[in-house]
């Protein structure tokens, strides 16, 4: 009997362990948790178009002549008016991958098509602002 109390104490202490692990990662994240129309960020931006055909976090196959962005916690489908700072060329892309996962300030990775608008290839990362526009279902899609 003694054994079992035993056994049902370090199985407590594990899950114990294991919540406090969960709710210290899942606490640490710097993302908001909604985003609503109208929220702005401000940081970095590169843009991305060597990748055609591969698959994105959301599932789409990427097309880097579309006008869309990878960023690292807005839903699948918000669509973002991305600010050059350096000159006041602006650009609407719809979020469909993750990224950009540098150890610097970019918040969002454009397509090609929308670095040739915000007239940021030469430089590569420039200063933006974004700003929602419409927040998207963040749904993957699910084709083949």
């Amino acid at each position: 009997m003694h054994g079992v109390k035993m056994v049902r104490m370090n199985q407590g202490r594990h899950f114990t362990l294991f919540l406090f692990a969960v709710l210290l990662f899942t606490g640490c994240a710097s993302a908001p948790q909604s985003y609503y129309e109208g929220y702005t960020q401000g940081g970095l931006a590169s843009w991305y178009g060597s990748e055609q055909g591969r698959r994105t976090a959301s599932g789409e196959r990427f097309n880097p002549h579309l006008f869309t962005a990878a960023h690292r916690h807005l839903p699948f489908g918000t669509v973002v008016r991305v600010t050059n700072r350096n000159n006041g060329c602006s650009v609407d892309v719809r979020i469909n991958d993750r990224g950009p996962f540098s150890d610097d300030d970019r918040i969002i990775d454009v397509s090609s098509a929308a670095a040739d608008v915000l007239q940021m290839k030469r430089a590569g990362i420039v200063p933006v602002e974004i700003e929602v526009l419409s927040v998207g279902a963040g749904r993957r899609v699910r084709d083949n």
